[in-house]
C-alpha cells in the first residue's frame, strides 16, 4: 500500500469515527474484517494519533478558521484538516507541503472544489504559525 493509499484509508477511518462511537480498536477491527483492511504503522498511528489529540486539533482548526465556527465545517473538511495537522504537528518525516498537498487531494475526490481551497488556506496558515 503506497503512502497516499495509507492516508487516504486513515481518513475513511477519521471520517467514520465522526459518526460512529465505537472506539478506534474496534473500527479498526471492523474495517479488517468488512473491507479487509490491513492498516499498516501509519494508518493505525494517524487514526489512534488524530483521536488523541482531538482538542489540540480543533483548537488549531478552530484559531485559524477566522470567521468559521468549527461546527459549520463540513465533517468531511474537518476530518481533512485533522489528518493533515496532525501529520504537519506530529510526523516529522511527512514534509508540510506533501501533507498540504495530499489534504487538498482528499477533498477534490472526496467533497468540493470550495471545501479543497478552505482546506488549502487553513493549512497554509497552519503551516506558518508552527
Amino acid at each position: 500500500m503506497t503512502r497516499r493509499q495509507a492516508r487516504e484509508e486513515a481518513f475513511i477511518l477519521i471520517f467514520e469515527k465522526v459518526f460512529n462511537q465505537d472506539s478506534v480498536e474496534d473500527i479498526l477491527e471492523l474495517a479488517a474484517e468488512t473491507r479487509d483492511l490491513t492498516p499498516d504503522e501509519y494508518i493505525k498511528t494517524v487514526f489512534s494519533g488524530v483521536y488523541d489529540k482531538l482538542d489540540l486539533l480543533d483548537e488549531i482548526i478552530s484559531k485559524n478558521a477566522i470567521g468559521w465556527n468549527i461546527k459549520r465545517i463540513s465533517k468531511t473538511a474537518l476530518c481533512v484538516l485533522r489528518l493533515a495537522i496532525y501529520e504537519i504537528k506530529f510526523i516529522d518525516a511527512i514534509p508540510v507541503a506533501v501533507s498540504i498537498n495530499e489534504a487538498v487531494e482528499l477533498c477534490k475526490k472526496y467533497a468540493t472544489s470550495e471545501d479543497a481551497s478552505f482546506v488549502n488556506g487553513i493549512l497554509s496558515t497552519v503551516a506558518k504559525s508552527i
